[in-house]
C-alpha cells in the first residue's frame, strides 16, 4: 500500500484513529477529520487516493458530502461505513456510484478488523499509485520541534494504544502496555521515536505522562471490569527518567488513580535499566515513593544496560522485562536464550516476575514456557491495538485459550 493517502472522515475520533492505525501498518499515509468541511477541504488539496467516508455525520451527513465529492469531479477510491444498517448502506453506496464515485467498498459498523483491512490492502481496494499524475511526491519524514508537541498536547492529538500481556505458561491475558502515540493533523502518525526524546529534552515529557494516565486511567477502569473474570489485571506504563528528579508527580499520579477508581496495585510503571542506573538516588528515592503507595515498578529493557547487583537488589522493582533485542533471537542464538534463562532465574530468586517483550515467534513462546518466565508480549500475540481494535482481539482471544 505505500503510496496511499487515506482521508478519514468519522464524527467519532477513536474510530477514526483505529482506520488510520491500521492504514499505517500497510505503509499508508493518513490524515483524520471529524469535520465534514475540513475534509472537503483536505479532499481538494491534500490529493488523497483513498476516502473513508462515515455517514452519519453532524452538520453535514456523509450523502451531502458524496455529492460534494461528485460535484468536483473526486477521482480518489472511497470506502462508505456507517452504523445505521446494511440497507440503507447499500442504498449510499448506489448513490455515490450514479454519481459517478469509484466506491471500492463498504463497511457496516461495528466492523471487523479483517473487514477493514480487506478494503485497504486487498487487490481490489488498493490502488497501483497515488490519485492522478498532478498528486506530491513523497514527502520527507517530518522531524516535530517542541512547540510542534505543545500544540500536539493542547489539541489532545496524542493517544494511547494497548498491547496484551500474556502469561506464558496459561496463554491468558495478564495486563496490557499503554503506549503513547501521536496522530498528527498535517504529517499523519508520528512515531515515538520521534517525540519522546524531543519531550524529554524540552521538558514535556511530564505532560505525555500525565495525557497517557488521563487517558488510560478511565477506560482501564471500565475494561478492567469488564473483563473481571481473567482476575487481576495490570496496565503497564512508561515513566521517564527526566521525572525521577519531580516529586510533585507521585502525588498527581495518586490522584489520578483515586479520580478514576484503579487501585495503584494494578499500575505497573516501567523504567529502562540505563535510567534507574543513571540516576540512582533520585530513583531509589522516587521509585520507593511509587512503591509505598501501592504502585508496582518493572525495570524495562533488563540487560542492555551496566545495572551492578548491589544496585538492582537496592532499587525496589517488581518486574524484571527482558530487552527484546535478546529475545527477538532467541530461536536462533544459543547464547540470547541463555541470558534470557539467567535474567529469568535471577528474577525468581529475587521474588520478581519476568516478562519478556518481543516475542514473535511460537518457538520463543515454547522456549520462555520451558523455563518459567512469567510474561509476554509481542506480535505473536498481538501489535499495540486502539480500544476497538482490542476488543475485537479480546473477543477472539477468549474464544481461543477461555477466561478461566
Amino acid at each position: 500500500m505505500t503510496g496511499c493517502r487515506l482521508l478519514i472522515l468519522d464524527d467519532d475520533e477513536s474510530i477514526a484513529r483505529t482506520v488510520a492505525l491500521i492504514a499505517g501498518s500497510g505503509g499508508a499515509q493518513s490524515r483524520v477529520c471529524t469535520d465534514a468541511h475540513e475534509f472537503l477541504d483536505l479532499a481538494r488539496s491534500w490529493n488523497p487516493s483513498h476516502l473513508f467516508v462515515d455517514l452519519q455525520m453532524p452538520q453535514m451527513d456523509g450523502l451531502q458530502v458524496l455529492s460534494e465529492l461528485a460535484s468536483r469531479g473526486c477521482p480518489a477510491r472511497i470506502i462508505i461505513s456507517s452504523g445505521v444498517g446494511a440497507r440503507v448502506l447499500e442504498a449510499a453506496v448506489l448513490s455515490a456510484k450514479e454519481l459517478g464515485l469509484d466506491v471500492c467498498g463498504m463497511l457496516p459498523k461495528p466492523f471487523r478488523l479483517n473487514e477493514l483491512r480487506a478494503l485497504l490492502f486487498d487487490a481490489g481496494g488498493a490502488p497501483a499509485k497515488a490519485a492522478d499524475a498532478r498528486g506530491p511526491s513523497p514527502s520527507p519524514v517530518f522531524m516535530p520541534a517542541a512547540a510542534d508537541l505543545e500544540v500536539a498536547l493542547a489539541q489532545k492529538n496524542l493517544f494511547v494504544v494497548y498491547q496484551p500481556k500474556i502469561h506464558c505458561s496459561t496463554g491468558r491475558v495478564s495486563g496490557l502496555e499503554a503506549l503513547v502515540r501521536w496522530q498528527h493533523p498535517d504529517h499523519g502518525l508520528v512515531t515515538p521515536d520521534r517525540f519522546i526524546p524531543l519531550a524529554e529534552g524540552a521538558g514535556l515529557i511530564d505532560g505525555i505522562t500525565l495525557a497517557v494516565l488521563n487517558d488510560a486511567l478511565p477506560w482501564f477502569a471500565k475494561w478492567s471490569s469488564d473483563y473481571e473474570e481473567l482476575g487481576e489485571l495490570t496496565l503497564s506504563i512508561n515513566i521517564s527518567a527526566r521525572s525521577l528528579g519531580r516529586p510533585e508527580l507521585i502525588d498527581t499520579i495518586v490522584a489520578l488513580c483515586e479520580r478514576s477508581g484503579v487501585s495503584p496495585s494494578k499500575l505497573i510503571f516501567e523504567l529502562t535499566e540505563t535510567a534507574a542506573m543513571d540516576e540512582p538516588v533520585a530513583a531509589l528515592t522516587l521509585l520507593t515513593r511509587l512503591r509505598v503507595h501501592g504502585f508496582m515498578l518493572s525495570l524495562d529493557d533488563f540487560g542492555t544496560g551496566y545495572s551492578s547487583m548491589l544496585q538492582l537488589v537496592r532499587l525496589p522493582f517488581s518486574e524484571l522485562k527482558i530487552d527484546r533485542s535478546f529475545v527477538a533471537s532467541a530461536a536462533t542464538s544459543q547464547e540470547s536464550r541463555a541470558v534470557i534463562r539467567c535474567i529469568t532465574d535471577l528474577g525468581r530468586s529475587l521474588g520478581m516476575k519476568t516478562t519478556a517483550e518481543g516475542v514473535e515467534d511460537s518457538a520463543t513462546h515454547t522456549y520462555l514456557q520451558e523455563i518459567g518466565c512469567d510474561l509476554a508480549q509481542g506480535y505473536l500475540f498481538s501489535r499495540p491495538l486502539t480500544p476497538m481494535l482490542l476488543a475485537n482481539w479480546m473477543d477472539k482471544h477468549l474464544e481461543k485459550v477461555g477466561g478461566n
